[in-house]
């Protein structure tokens, strides 16, 4: 993640990934507007391949490593979500995606609603949007944790 914009609005900055859906369509993984974070839906794309599974646990993990990425350059991580939006196409990949979520959010507890939609690509099978609220004072991080799993744990230990 790079490429922090200047915005009009002062203490306002977009987060990109890299995806091309940012470029295409044009808008932010993410805005930090003050204290406030708002991470755009997110979905199992690898940013840096721009491929994706066909497994809905491992597009779920994948969404949740990119909305990492973009709250730690944001100077937040999980526990600072306060609101978590969940789209799936299928009612039924949702409940297989559970221990995935509670790994990031059991302990937060934020506001939650999952909702039944279409997405953009049909290999797409969970988008997840996120809001997060920075603490006082906290600066961003300086490493890119993309290697690290959604609980913060890096996958090759």
């Amino acid at each position: 993640m790079t490429s922090p914009m200047t915005s009009p609005t002062a203490g306002r900055r977009a987060i990109l990934s890299g995806s091309l859906f940012e470029e295409r369509i044009g808008y932010a993984r993410a805005v930090v507007d003050g204290d406030w974070v708002h991470v755009s839906g997110t979905t199992g794309f690898d940013y840096t391949t721009m491929t994706i599974s066909d497994d809905v646990v491992e597009q779920a993990e994948q969404c949740l490593r990119n909305i990492g990425a973009a709250l730690a350059e944001a100077g937040c991580g999980f526990a600072d979500v306060v609101r978590v939006r969940y789209l799936l196409p299928d009612r039924a990949d949702f409940e297989p995606c559970w221990p995935v979520l509670r790994g990031c959010f059991g302990e937060v507890r934020p506001a939650a609603t999952m909702m039944v939609c279409g997405l953009a690509d049909p290999r797409m099978r969970i988008e997840i949007e996120v809001y997060a609220r920075r603490p006082a004072g906290r600066e961003p991080e300086a490493q890119d944790p993309r290697g690290q799993d959604p609980r913060g744990q890096d996958p090759r230990a």
